[in-house]
This record gives C-alpha cells, structure tokens and sequence, in this order.
C-alpha cells in the first residue's frame, strides 16, 4: 500500500512546482502589462486634455510608470510573503495538532479518505501508512484538509521583479507616441491608437491562455482601457476649462 502512494505523491510534488511557478510569472506578467498599458495611458490621455506641451505629458508619464511599477512591484512582493507567512501558520498549527490530539487528526484523515471513495479495510491501512510519519502526516493534511500548496519562498522578489518590469513595458506602449509627435492632441491621437492595438493583442493572447473566450477578452480590455483614457480626458478639460 506504501508503494503506489510513493509513486503517486513524488510526481505530484515535482509538477505543481514547476506548475506553479510557470502560472505565477503568468499571472505575474499579466497584472504587470494590463495595469501598465491603462494606468499611463489614462494618465497620458488626461494630461493631453489640460496642457499644451507633449514634454509635460512625457515628464509626467514617466514619472508615473517609476512610481506605478515601484507601488506594483511592492504589491506582488507583499502578496508572495503574506501566502508564504499563511502556510507557515497553518503548517505550524497543523504539527501542534498532530503532536498534541493525534487520534483527532487520525479520524480526520480517515473522513478524507472516506470522501476519495476509498473502502474502510483500505483506510485502516493507508491511515497508519500515512500517520506513521509526522511531516508525511502533516503535508498530506496541509494538501488535502486545507487545499494549500507549498509556496516558494523565493515567488516574492520574483513577482515584485516581474510585475514592476511588465508594468514598466506596458507603460512605455502608450507613452512612446509622444516622443515624437509636437502636440499632445497629436500624441494623444497616436497614443490611443498604438495602446487599443496592443490592448486587443494583449486582451486575446491572455483570454486564451486562460481558457476564456478570446475575441470578447480581446474587446473587454480595450473598451475598459479607452473608458478609462475617455474618462481621464474628459475631467481634465472639464476642470481645466
């Protein structure tokens, strides 16, 4: 009985953690540029509405995307630490029950087993299989009591490296335009366009990566990206009068 749960949980152990790590850069990735490309570009978008120079919208969008990618980058690292901290507490609990009610934990692990469908001859064995090694015990309850996996403790920097730099990228998309054009009206005009164009792509890319339907992703973003752009704008020639 041993055997085919060795066999069984050593692969587990080795997928989800290039998995993982495969689908947070992901994730990573795609907060990074879709912040980047909306947050500037309403910025961009706002400042072309209320002043007359493109060098004040340009000082002033890269002012924005240092700051944005720095606040982004502190952002995906808190959130790293924070699920690292999580597994920690509840591993740490998880040992003290073990240690301290084990006949608690044993019926727990045997409802568990019970639920996957297993008969009651086969739970006998496999719940002193499993119990019998405290951090084997521990993990198995970590994954199938909690439903958590083991974060990598070095997902943090990463995430905050990735997010900050995406956002960067996405931010420099929008805020190109207006490097070489001589007015914000005309900066603005190219800016939206190159930023929808880039919206779409993004938007359809992402939307298939995820499983969801990828033309209306690819709308979705780039309407929520121009609203945001209309609306930036708007204020800012409403107040500027």
């Amino acid at each position: 009985m041993s055997e085919p749960i060795t066999t069984t949980e050593l692969p587990q152990d080795l997928h989800p953690e290039h998995h993982m790590t495969s689908s947070a850069m992901l994730q990573d990735i795609v907060i990074g540029l879709s912040d980047g490309l909306t947050v500037p570009f309403a910025l961009a978008a706002g400042l072309s509405g209320a002043v007359a120079s493109s060098g004040l919208v340009i000082t002033a969008g890269l002012a924005e995307i240092v700051a944005g990618s720095i606040a982004m980058g502190l952002g995906g690292y808190l959130a790293g630490r924070t699920e690292v901290e999580h597994y920690e507490a509840e591993q740490a609990r998880e040992r003290r029950e073990v240690r301290d009610v084990p006949e608690v934990e044993r019926a727990e692990v045997d409802e568990l087993l019970a639920d996957m469908g297993l008969s009651p001859e086969t739970r006998r064995q496999a719940v002193a299989e499993l119990t019998a090694d405290p951090e084997q015990w521990v993990k198995f309850m970590m994954k199938y009591e909690l439903g958590l996996e083991e974060p990598d403790p070095r997902q943090a920097p990463k995430s905050a490296f990735t997010i900050s730099a995406a956002y960067a990228v996405g931010g420099l998309i929008p805020l190109s335009a207006y490097f070489v054009t001589d007015t914000p009206a005309k900066g603005l005009a190219w800016s939206a366009a190159i930023t929808l164009v880039c919206l779409l792509v993004f938007g359809y890319f992402k939307s298939r990566m995820t499983g969801q339907p990828p033309v209306a992703g690819a709308v979705k973003m780039a309407v929520v990206g121009a609203l945001a752009a209309a609306a930036a704008f708007g204020i800012a020639r409403l107040v500027g009068g």
